[in-house]
């Protein structure tokens, strides 16, 4: 039994509150401090309103369910969601920026791109079936994770329109450090997954010039039962939530030559096999509903990311300079699935096949201080080069339908014979950080150059004044990109509907093709923000308002190019036209006690719509508001209560694949509603501390009724009630 608690209504008389204030951390883990009166560009971004920082003491007192989107998700101007509007892959959720969209938020690690989830197959709707970039590094082994929303995001190139998240690792102490640290989450509905793990931590100095860190552990989250939905979507075939095993390993060795010199080098592996609860992507069992519950509880598809970083660090008499030569191998092995129809996306067999993707990445920069008068300065320069190959020979495959064409009448372009995809780009970059007085001014402009779309420059400007000793201005604007990925862009990328999924405005005769398109244009935002910070010490409240201006967005097309097989049509990929997001974020801290803390933040979307359709880029809430009271009752307990009420979240109207309305009765918003977690941690001794809390003390529990065509919005499930407890030993 499913119990169902109603909706929590958010008081909308709260008052418009903006972004936490960022620590003055640099975004790079490595960051070397110049003077003491003097930042670099990159750190001055790093205080703009729309950043935020997660610590490791906020991360210990709301430990996630292994997945560390979980705490992420409760900061301003962050929503989880599906990779598309579609509801396809609903359940996986991943980190939606300012409403652009997962893919363009941009995940690092330790500094360095993350990309695994680029090496699975881009679905027709947009849809990965990925869980994408959140789930490489274990919680406990993270020192903090910044979050860069904005114009200043535009420094870090393609993908990151919505903005750049960091996960910091814990870094080599000098004594010989140790931890271990045991989790599990305890869902009160049997039919929800549950979740455990365990994970060390270990790192000290070797010798006086030589230190080292090492993280490991296993986590597993059970899949949702494969009728978990059944009742509610009157479909056994709409899946709950997809279950994942993980195990990560990770090893850092820094070398300090002498005063002006560290060489570091780091290598991890890590692995994630999925626990299959039955999603198919288009809700309908894909022909093979027998199939699809022999295979619940499976490994269906199992990713393997390998790194190997070589990083030296200068700090000299006239700046400081970065070098990195990273290297990403993902190998992605899963079960075909289909390409065409209503089948794609679903399992349609027990032959397998690989993806291997590989990214191989250098970049350096320097930070050169100087003055010109009373004008004080800190000038960036940098560049990178990144070479990057697919090769996946599950996507290529035979249709259902001949596309090769009868003699001369052939798809032009198209060749199954080669599976191999690779690009190779190349950027440069400066800024100054310019300090005047009271003003700070960020000026920076970015060159990309790919070999297939062309040059690509990107321009920026932040400011920052201070009114008074409380009250700060901040703004900026920046041109921001992504451009095509590997399979929107490779003419011998082909999918195939026999006529449901082709627009309805056209005769059908023999269906319709999806071709990839190498003549594609990179995708454009325009980024601005711009607002206040007014900050007295115990308490301090700022407001920001952003809207960003989007271009060229690439979709599945509709427009034929031309007809095979006597009517068969060829569409393309393509850039549709001009998208808005627009919204306010804010926040309010007071220290209401010296050991009781308020936090608050709020997102409200006053916009994210295709301006030719109206219809959303990403099905996320109207409105979004975190709060936590966190009280230090005593030096070894501490109890903490948190909140967030998401606005109401609405239905697409128009399938813009099939150019129809979607029908009435599948038009259904999902109505606002609120989740408050309680938890108190207590520290024993210097070695053991424990926290225990309850998720979703309320327990409203949403179901998924199925995909956009037949439940609007609800396309997701949220867990019901569940207790956690958290057990640290450290030596």
């Amino acid at each position: 039994m499913h119990t169902r608690s109603s909706p929590h209504r958010l008081a909308l008389a709260i008052v418009t509150l903006a972004a936490p204030v960022a620590t003055t951390s640099a975004f790079a883990e490595q960051a070397l401090v110049i003077e003491d009166t003097l930042v670099t560009a990159e750190r001055e971004a790093r205080q703009a309103l729309g950043s935020s920082v997660i610590t490791e003491e906020d991360i210990k007192r709301r430990p996630p369910a292994n997945d560390l989107s979980d705490i992420i998700r409760r900061e301003p101007g962050v929503n989880l969601t599906g990779n598309s509007a579609s509801g396809a892959r609903g359940n996986n959720r991943q980190i939606d920026l300012r409403g652009m969209g997962p893919e363009n938020t941009l995940i690092l690690i330790d500094g360095k791109p993350s990309s695994a989830r680029n090496s699975v197959r881009y679905g027709w709707n947009g849809d990965r079936d990925t869980r994408g970039e959140t789930n490489w590094v274990p919680a406990e082994a993270v020192e903090r994770i910044e979050i860069l929303r904005g114009p200043a995001a535009a420094r870090y190139g393609s993908g990151a329109m919505g903005g750049v998240v960091n996960i910091i690792t814990k870094r080599p102490s000098e004594a010989l450090k140790g931890s271990v640290s045991l989790y599990t989450l305890m869902p009160e509905d049997s039919a929800e997954g549950a979740s455990h793990r365990t994970n060390f931590n270990l790192g000290g100095g070797l010798t006086d010039n030589l230190g080292f860190r090492l993280y490991g552990g296993l986590a597993k989250t059970d899949a949702d039962d494969l009728d978990i939905n059944a009742a509610h979507a009157g479909s056994s075939t709409v899946a709950g939530r997809e279950g994942v095993r993980n195990k990560d390993i990770n090893g850092l060795l820094s070398w300090k030559l002498n005063d002006e010199h560290r060489l570091e080098m780091s290598a991890g592996y890590s692995r994630q096999g999925n626990i299959y609860a039955g999603d198919t992507m288009n809700s309908n069992g894909g022909g093979n509903a027998q199939l699809i519950s022999s295979l619940y509880g499976h490994e269906t598809n199992v990713m393997q990311r390998s790194t190997y970083d070589l990083t030296h660090l200068g700090d000299f008499t006239w700046g400081t300079s970065k070098t990195v030569l990273a290297y990403e191998y993902v190998r992605n092995w899963r079960l075909n699935e289909g390409m065409a129809g209503r089948t794609e996306g679903a399992i349609d067999g027990n032959d397998a096949a690989f993806s291997r993707l590989r990214n191989t990445r250098l970049s350096s920069e320097v930070n050169l201080p100087f003055a010109v008068g009373a004008t004080e300065h800190v000038l960036t320069v940098g560049g990178e080069y990144l070479y990057e190959t697919l090769n996946d020979q599950g996507s290529f495959r035979p249709q259902s339908s001949d596309p090769t064409g009868v003699g001369n009448d052939v798809i032009a372009g198209f060749d199954r014979s080669d599976s191999k995809m690779q690009a190779r780009s190349h950027a440069l970059f400066v800024e100054d950080n310019i300090i005047i007085g009271a003003t700070t001014v960020t000026p920076g402009l970015r060159f990309d150059h790919h070999e297939t779309f062309g040059d690509n420059f990107s321009p920026s400007l932040n400011l920052s004044h201070k009114i008074t000793d409380e009250l700060t201005f901040k703004g900026g604007i920046a041109r921001a990109y992504k451009t095509p990925n590997l399979y929107q862009s490779n003419p011998s990328y082909l999918l195939y509907s026999r006529g449901n999924g082709c627009s309805v405005q056209q005769t059908n005769s023999g269906g319709c093709y999806l071709q990839g398109n190498a003549d594609l244009k990179p995708e454009i935002s325009v980024n601005k923000e711009i607002g206040l910070l007014y900050d007295r010490g115990t308490w301090r409240t700022s407001a920001t308002y952003f809207r960003n201006d989007y271009q060229n967005k690439i979709i599945g097309g509709t427009d034929v190019v031309y007809a095979i097989n006597g009517g068969s049509r060829v569409t393309q990929w393509e850039n549709a036209g001009k998208a808005r997001v627009e919204g306010l974020e804010g926040n309010l801290f007071v220290e209401l006690t010296p050991s009781l803390d308020w936090n608050t933040n709020l997102t409200w979307m006053l916009d994210n719509d295709n301006r030719e359709t109206g219809e959303p880029l990403s099905v996320i809430p109207e409105y979004t508001v975190n709060t936590t009271l966190d009280w230090r009752a005593t030096d070894k307990l501490s109890l903490q209560l948190a909140g967030t009420w998401f606005g109401k979240q609405k239905s697409p109207t128009w399938n813009y694949r099939t150019q129809e309305r979607y029908d009435e009765s599948a038009q259904k918003d999902v109505e606002a509603y609120g989740l408050v977690d309680v938890s108190a941690g207590y520290k024993f001794n210097a070695n053991y501390d424990v926290r225990v809390g309850v998720n979703n003390v309320f327990d409203k529990q949403i179901l998924r009724g199925g995909n956009a065509s037949s439940a609007g919005a609800n396309t997701y499930n949220q867990p019901g009630r569940a207790l956690f407890a958290a057990l640290n030993i450290s030596f």
